[in-house]
């Protein structure tokens, strides 16, 4: 594919006129200066997208948009089934419903001086992190699929939580049509013993203090003040979800050219929606969503045990849970009409606006709180979905800063000891177990999330809320 042209068409938004096989335009959400920090390679994998059958309005890529597996990295793409759309297993990502759930703690700075370094080490001590980390629940097979059926729900009934924290969760805890046994019996070897766990890359455990708030009357509905100190999770669907990536990707590339689809790139392996390998791979991976959102309710109910024996009068209540690789039928106005669409959301997040029937009551006014994770040493924002992003974007926002160098780049340029000693000067607890993870993950390998927030709310796909700065991160 020859290198795109971009056209400006506001300070914040930038479109790529389809050409070749493109049917519909690419759309990318930057300032002057980020735009210039997207590749080629990234915005030919927009135009990619831009090519794959069915897919409606544009090709779209949110201010932290960075190369992926096929389908970008901060990436969204709609598809109407009744139009031939399809499913993409490259625009899900290996981590599916990787995502981010915050919640507060009611304390301040004040409460937690002089045990800082106490609940760090604790913290470190009680929740799994790292390659391979397991935990302390191993899966029979009836338990395995019951799980996959019933996402966060499932792990509630069984003491994980409680019923007020399923109201604060993406789909109410749990995505419907999730189809176990089309998930292979690997997935679920791997997942065996992986439940309650963090992983490993950019996944994480924060402790953070809002230092900023920027609209006093979203984040007042949301329950946040200045000085509140929260805890945020970053994971997923651990190995079940990297093996429902491998098991459908190669399945996906293989069938494509049967229903005559050309895929511009084997990553990008899609079918159709409706096709049986579509329906198959659509009942997985919503039980590697429900797997996700079940992991990330274990590790709530960890934190909030370890947090009950050193601040026994603390609770810890969920504010929200958002999920950023996945594929979701969503209704949304196109051309003056309602239709029902699959949403590829990678390394993108949902941003409904204020009034969505799929909002806790609490939070129908405001708009859907959009959690934008930071990188250990940066900020973390909490934005506001807006009724503009239906319009900008099928209701999307992005998902983080977005990475600016590959692990390999970052290997070589930093040093995980050094990073340790630079952030602890800060007053920041870094606590993992592999320096070269941390040299991977390194702050300076991301691009200036501060901007990132600052375009997307400037491009009108959220609102900001408030600014999160790290105290105690433990990195998987």
């Amino acid at each position: 594919m020859a290198k795109p042209e971009l056209k400006r068409v506001s300070e914040y938004c930038w479109r790529i006129e389809p050409f070749g096989r493109m049917t519909v335009p690419g759309v990318i959400f930057a300032d002057h200066n980020l735009i210039n920090d997207i590749d080629e390679k990234t915005m030919s994998q927009v135009c990619n997208v831009a090519a794959l059958p069915g897919i409606v309005k544009a090709s779209f890529a949110m201010p932290d948009a960075h190369m992926g597996y096929g389908f970008c990295i901060g990436g969204v793409a709609a598809f109407d089934p009744d139009a031939g759309g399809v499913i993409s297993g490259g625009g899900v990502g290996f981590d599916i419903s990787c995502g981010v759930r915050t919640f507060h703690t009611g304390l301040t700075l004040d409460d937690i001086k002089s045990n800082k370094e106490k609940l760090a080490d604790a913290l470190f001590r009680d929740i799994p992190a790292g390659v391979g980390s397991t935990g302390t629940i191993s899966l029979t097979n009836e338990a395995m699929d019951n799980m996959l059926a019933g996402g966060a729900v499932w792990a509630v009934e069984r003491g994980f939580g409680t019923k007020e924290d399923l109201d604060y969760i993406e789909e109410h805890g749990v995505i419907k049509g999730a189809n176990p046994a089309k998930v292979s019996a690997d997935a679920k070897r791997r997942q065996r013993d992986e439940m309650g766990t963090l992983g490993s890359g950019n996944h994480y455990l924060e402790m953070q203090r809002v230092a900023e708030i920027y609209d006093t009357q979203i984040a007042e509905g949301f329950g946040i003040k200045k000085g509140d100190l929260l805890i945020s999770i970053h994971c997923g669907s651990r190995g079940l979800g990297h093996q429902i990536g491998t098991d459908y990707l190669r399945q996906m590339a293989n069938d494509a050219p049967k229903y005559g689809i050309e895929l511009p790139d084997r990553e990008l392996a899609s079918v159709p929606i409706n096709s049986p390998l579509g329906q198959d791979y659509l009942g997985a991976m919503r039980a590697g969503i429900n797997c996700a959102l079940a992991n990330r309710q274990i590790l709530t109910a960890l934190v909030r045990k370890t947090f009950a024996k050193i601040f026994p009068k603390a609770e810890l209540k969920m504010l929200y849970d958002v999920s950023h690789n996945t594929a979701k039928i969503e209704a949304h106005e196109v051309d003056g009409k309602m239709k029902e669409l699959l949403i590829h959301r990678k390394g993108a997040t949902r941003s409904f606006g204020p009034g969505s029937s799929d909002l806790p009551a609490r939070y129908k006014p405001f708009g859907q709180p959009v959690l934008i994770g930071g990188s250990m040493g940066t900020a973390s924002y909490i934005l506001a979905g807006t009724t503009e992003s239906e319009n900008l974007a099928f209701s999307s926002a992005c998902h983080g800063a977005g990475r600016s160098m590959s692990r390999t780049a970052a290997t070589k340029k930093y040093q995980g000891n050094q990073i340790v000693k630079d952030l602890a000067q800060r007053k920041i607890i870094i606590k993992s177990r592999s320096m070269r993870g941390l040299a991977e993950e390194a702050p300076g390998a991301y691009k200036n999330v501060s901007a990132v927030v600052e375009a997307t709310a400037n491009a009108g796909l959220a609102k900001k809320v408030a600014r999160l700065t790290p105290l105690i991160c433990v990195k998987g």
